[in-house]
């Protein structure tokens, strides 16, 4: 049980690297066409891709705020950014060897996709948290600790689901990395929560109120629900979705019988 801040970052910068270049060297990258890969896949992967680039906007819309300006978040930052843009990068690759052909400019066709309204809501929220100050580093934590989480989720539901060899060792990297992210998010989560009622009352009305499933806003409610659908269809894949994630959260500091969750992903997934 981590005590403080500081805490939680010592502990992971302890934590190594799992995408190293002789694990990137390891993966049978000439393999990956002797091997069906299921398109239905393929706008997943691309979500995925997409979304993990998109971390550096992300880093830079944090960065206008209280909470990027605090000297322990911004240090787990610097390092998160990085392995994020890590991850997308070898989606791509992994895509292009499995003979789905990406454009050269991706990255920059992925950003001018991104609606024109989702950036300037980015761009208000940003002043509107500034008020509340220390407070909704919370807010920012469980938020976070549940985008985190739900990708672990997502890519271990891909691995099994795909049946692709090569993917699942990619993508078993990739989780030890995303399992790091999601610890130490859901850890500072459950620190700066025990330090105020008022942060647990405005980190539940706020997750309880805006949430939702991760992507969604830079990319559109379509294709997110596709995503969802597609990892976690039915009462099986909502029963992993509470277990895995909803249960998780609802473990934190004010956050007991919390289920606006569930309430966000059932009617996605039983649609």
């Amino acid at each position: 049980m981590f005590e403080t801040d500081k805490d939680v970052l010592e502990w992971y910068e302890k934590q190594p690297r799992a995408i190293t270049k002789d694990f990137i060297n390891d993966v049978a990258w000439t393999e990956i066409k002797h091997y069906p890969l299921n398109p239905q896949f393929v706008p997943v992967l691309l979500y995925m891709r997409d979304v993990e680039y998109f971390t550096d906007m992300y880093y830079g819309e944090l960065l206008r705020t209280p909470t990027g300006r605090d000297p322990v978040i911004r240090k787990f930052m610097d390092r998160w950014s990085v392995e994020e843009l890590d991850h997308a990068n070898l989606l791509n690759r992994f895509l292009n060897e499995a003979g789905f052909p990406t454009a050269d400019r991706w990255q920059d066709d992925a950003m001018e996709q991104i609606p024109w309204h989702y950036k300037m809501q980015a761009y208000l929220l940003n002043f509107a948290v500034n008020p509340f100050g220390r407070h909704f580093h919370a807010v920012h934590m469980v938020w976070g600790a549940i985008n985190e989480i739900t990708t672990l989720q997502g890519y271990r539901r891909l691995a099994e689901l795909s049946g692709h060899p090569v993917l699942r060792k990619l993508l078993s990297g990739i989780v030890q990395e995303e399992s790091v992210h999601s610890n130490f998010y859901w850890n500072l989560a459950k620190v700066k929560l025990r330090e105020a009622r008022f942060s647990q009352d405005l980190a539940r009305f706020i997750v309880g109120r805006f949430w939702a499933p991760v992507g969604q806003g830079p990319k559109t409610e379509d294709e997110t629900h596709y995503v969802v659908r597609t990892l976690f269809l039915g009462t099986s894949g909502l029963d992993q979705f509470n277990i895995k994630v909803a249960d998780r959260i609802a473990r934190l500091p004010g956050f007991n019988g919390f289920t606006a969750l569930s309430e966000r992903i059932a009617p996605i997934v039983q649609a």
